[in-house]
Formats: C-alpha cells, sequence, structure tokens
C-alpha cells in the first residue's frame, strides 16, 4: 500500500513525499509507518513524530490505519516535534533543582540576608520536609516510575523546571529560611500541636503518595505502556490521589510556615496538577467501559 505523508509545516519543503509499505491497512499500524518514516529522514525519529489524519486526530501507534478510519492509498499529516529529551531525564532535572537550592538558602543566611540567622524549630521542620519530598521525587523517578510516554520536546525542559527551580527552589527558600522567621521572632512561634500535627498530616501524605505510585507503577508491566484501572488505596475515590495526598503534603508545608511563597507554590503547583488530573481522570473513562462511576479526578465527592 502507498501512504502519502504531508507536513502540517507550510514551509517545508520535503513533503509531501509517499511511503511504501508492505500489506494493506488492515495490516498496517501507525507505528510501522513511523519507523518506516524515520528510515527515509532519520532526523525524524519515531519520538518526535505526531501523525495525525486531516482533523488533528492523534493516530494511536497500536493501532492499524483501518482502525483509525483510514484505508489504503491514504494521506498522514505529520508535525515535527523537535528534539525530544527522556521523561525521566526531565523529572530528575526539574526535581533536583530545590535539592540544590534550599540548602543554599539555609546553610548560608549570612551571606544572603547579610545577617546569620538562627533557625526556628518552624523553619527547621519545613527544611526537612522540602528537603525529603524532592529527595524523595528523585528516587521515585529511578525506582518506581514507569513513564507512558518515552520522552518530551526538550525545550520544555525549561519551562517545566522553572516551576520547580524558582517557585518551590529560589522564592520559596528565600521567604521561608529569612531572618523574620528566625528563632525568637513572634512570627515563627508554633505550639507543639501546630508543628508536630503539620509534620504529622505530611508524613501521611507523603507516605499514601508513594503507595499511590507503587499502585501505578505495578500495573505497568516493565518494558511495556500498558494501560489499566487502577484499584486499591485512594484509587476508590479518586481517579488521581497520588496528586491529591501531594496537594495534601504541601498545604501542610502551608499551614506550618504560614508564608505566602508556600502558599504561592501549592496553588500553581495543585491547579496544575488538577488539569491533569481532570484530562487523566476523562481518558480512563473513555478508554475503559467498566470505569467507576463513583469516582472524582482529584478531589474526593468534589471533582
Amino acid at each position: 500500500m502507498k501512504v502519502t505523508i504531508v507536513s502540517r509545516n507550510p514551509k517545508s519543503t520535503n513533503f509531501p513525499v509517499t511511503l511504501e509499505i508492505p500489506g494493506s491497512a488492515k495490516e498496517v499500524t501507525t507505528s510501522v509507518i513511523s519507523t518506516e518514516f524515520a528510515k527515509k529522514f532519520p532526523k525524524y525519529k519515531v519520538e518526535r513524530q505526531r501523525l495525525t489524519t486531516e482533523d488533528k486526530k492523534v493516530l494511536d501507534a497500536n493501532k492499524t490505519l483501518s482502525e483509525q478510519g483510514l484505508e489504503d492509498d491514504c494521506t498522514i499529516y505529520f508535525k515535527d516535534l523537535g528534539p525530544q529529551i527522556g521523561w525521566r531525564t526531565v523529572f530528575l532535572i526539574e526535581y533536583i533543582g530545590p535539592v540544590l537550592i534550599h540548602p543554599i538558602f539555609y546553610y548560608l543566611s549570612k551571606t544572603i540576608y547579610g545577617t546569620q540567622v538562627a533557625h526556628s524549630p518552624m523553619q527547621t521542620a519545613c527544611y526537612y520536609m522540602v528537603m525529603a519530598h524532592f529527595i524523595k521525587r528523585e528516587l521515585e523517578t529511578v525506582f518506581v516510575h514507569r513513564f507512558s510516554h518515552g520522552t518530551m520536546p526538550f525545550r520544555n525542559v525549561f519551562k517545566n523546571s522553572a516551576h520547580y527551580w524558582l517557585l518551590s527552589g529560589a522564592n520559596l527558600a528565600f521567604w521561608l529560611y529569612g531572618p523574620w522567621f528566625a528563632k525568637g521572632k513572634a512570627a515563627s512561634v508554633r505550639n507543639d500541636v501546630w508543628l508536630y500535627g503539620s509534620v504529622a498530616v505530611w508524613a501521611w501524605a507523603e507516605i499514601s503518595n508513594f503507595f499511590t505510585h507503587m499502585t501505578l507503577r505495578n500495573l505497568r508491566p516493565p518494558g511495556t505502556r500498558v494501560r489499566a484501572i487502577p484499584y486499591g488505596y485512594g484509587f476508590d475515590l479518586v481517579s488521581c490521589p497520588n496528586y491529591f495526598f501531594e496537594f495534601i503534603a504541601w498545604s501542610a508545608v502551608c499551614f506550618l510556615s504560614t508564608s505566602w511563597s508556600a502558599f504561592l507554590f501549592n496553588v500553581v503547583a495543585t491547579g496544575q496538577m488538577y488539569v491533569w488530573a481532570v484530562k487523566k481522570h476523562k481518558n480512563y473513562r473513555k478508554e475503559f467501559k467498566e470505569y467507576p462511576r463513583n469516582r472524582t479526578a482529584m478531589f474526593p465527592f468534589i471533582a
């Protein structure tokens, strides 16, 4: 069969191009088209291709062309996603920012604030909570997560990293460890219930978040992109309990610190996680007819 590839870029001079593919539309999958296309144009590796129908519906790599409404001698539209980088590498880059930045502000207070800060119990607790959170994320990235998508456009690394390096990194650290929250300052005083209660809620949320990540990991055999319905702790109520527990963990940091910078990061992060949760929730319900109807996207009984 013949497949004509048309570029979405009107300035491209290499397209349209016709590929000769053995088999028929009932046999040939999108992944075969991607592989043959990459052979003809080595620059466009499979990971940086987005193949769609004329109406911009993205073609599923594992489905045949006929399953997606295409026949022999069809036309497929191509968009170059640009140079790619692995998701695991992206996560490692994102989370290392706060791990490197917070110790600088915590231990080099005289250099940054012009005075040596005697940290209050609140500042010390928040420091270890933040550090433990991001070290946990790094370890999960290496040993736990199995990604459904292998790569992402390299240019997105800078946008994604800015969220962590700036909001939960430099901005949070500067305002959290400053002399205004130092030991002896009224703004830093926390009774034992406030301090240890916040740490306890944070610890429960972090452990719960880890358990949900393990549930998701165990759904996908190594080296595959299999999707299945998650069940178990947290998943009985929402589609993305990992996001919900992360929201709770950061809310505990906000409650303990009372710093506007912590609240800012939590609002921005929660907003983004909610957008992701709604998208995943809709995909679950679309993909699995038996998906539990009582679940909400991220917040139990709410949304």
